[in-house]
């Protein structure tokens, strides 16, 4: 009888849908950075960095945001290939709180985002970014399908929004100007040997 149910299941509802954090509908951008793009990384907060809940299994995230990013910035096209100011971009993905169960589902990520340029260590843009997925209970009667793709969904809301945010960047403008010595990490002290 279980059997039974389980194969009615899978074959009444959608299939469980990939994880796939691919901005939908970017375009160029108008605005163009003089600056070129020469790293992109993306990590899993250490747990007294986190912000919120990073579940089990979230090692399989870091690739596929860095994948996505990349994707999006190159759709967006934004920064100039050849310009002389090269920036490296970090992500540290600071929470991704998946509810447990519910009709509609949400998930909350967030992530630290920041722009360094690599000439003198000065982060141009430090900003963390907080975003939701929601998925209504008529998306799919299977519940760890509106789930997955709630995580899709937010994960595409907080890369968006970076976007967004990039478009207001100001290079010449570091927020936090390189000093000759380490910067410390947010609300900690420099780093002693």
């Amino acid at each position: 009888m279980a059997a039974l149910l389980a194969l009615t299941l899978s074959a009444c509802g959608p299939q469980m849908p990939p994880l796939n954090f691919s901005v939908p509908n970017v375009g160029p951008s108008q605005v163009k950075l003089d600056a070129e793009v020469k790293s992109i990384t993306v990590a899993i907060a250490r747990p007294d960095e986190a912000t919120g809940e990073l579940p089990t299994g979230m090692e399989i995230v870091p690739p596929m945001w860095k994948t996505s990013l990349e994707e999006a910035l190159t759709k967006m096209a934004i920064f100039k290939d050849d310009a002389p100011k090269k920036l490296s971009v970090s992500v540290k993905v600071l929470k991704i709180n998946i509810p447990g169960f519910g009709g509609e589902f949400t998930t909350e990520t967030g992530a630290r985002y920041e722009i360094i340029d690599r000439s003198n260590g000065s982060i141009v843009l430090t900003t963390d970014v907080n975003s939701k997925g929601t998925v209504p209970f008529d998306y799919a009667f299977v519940g760890a399908v509106r789930a997955r793709e709630s995580i899709n969904r937010s994960v595409q809301n907080n890369i968006l929004q970076f976007l967004q945010q990039l478009e207001t960047t100001k290079l010449n403008q570091p927020m936090i100007p390189a000093t000759g010595v380490p910067a410390p990490v947010q609300g900690k002290g420099v780093p002693t040997s």
